[in-house]
């Protein structure tokens, strides 16, 4: 199945840009793709290979949507990602799909290289979920308000 590649450039050098992806999460996700939404308490990626992604919300609720496959501090993360087409959980990463993020100096900026790939895991519906990610809603959405962040 097709993957999901996306590159984006950012106004800062990769040591910050990957700082900031990873541990200012909760400052740039957009809380509308999150569970919780206005409630979100916290949403956070553990630095670290093996580390969880997390959403905290409210009166303790606590959903891990990813785990990190491969870290490499300044230069690149790779995470499983366990959210299925409906939105749910996926508990098994076996099950999940997997993104990979690289941050590499440009002169005075980074390019980030995105890809999102293995949607065949997700099982029914994986075809129109690859679609939807691929789509301006999609990732595109969501790196553009990373690039935002970090350019503000």
């Amino acid at each position: 199945m097709e993957r999901v590649s996306k590159k984006i450039k950012v106004g800062i050098s990769p040591e910050i840009a990957f700082q900031k992806f990873v541990d200012e999460l909760n400052e740039w996700w957009p809380k509308e793709y999150t569970w919780s939404q206005d409630t979100l308490k916290e949403i956070k990626i553990d630095g670290k290979k093996g580390g969880l992604c997390t959403e905290i919300g409210p009166n303790g609720f606590r959903c891990d949507w990813g785990t990190v496959t491969e870290y490499t501090e300044h230069e690149k993360i790779r995470l499983k990602w366990q959210i299925s087409p409906k939105r749910e959980p996926i508990p098994n990463p076996d099950k999940a799909s997997d993104l990979k993020l690289f941050f590499t100096g440009n002169g005075n900026s980074t390019i980030v290289n995105f890809e999102h790939a293995n949607f065949e895991n997700h099982g029914e519906g994986s075809d129109d979920y690859r679609k939807m990610m691929d789509s301006e809603y999609g990732w595109d959405y969501i790196l553009n308000k990373f690039k935002t962040y970090c350019e503000t």
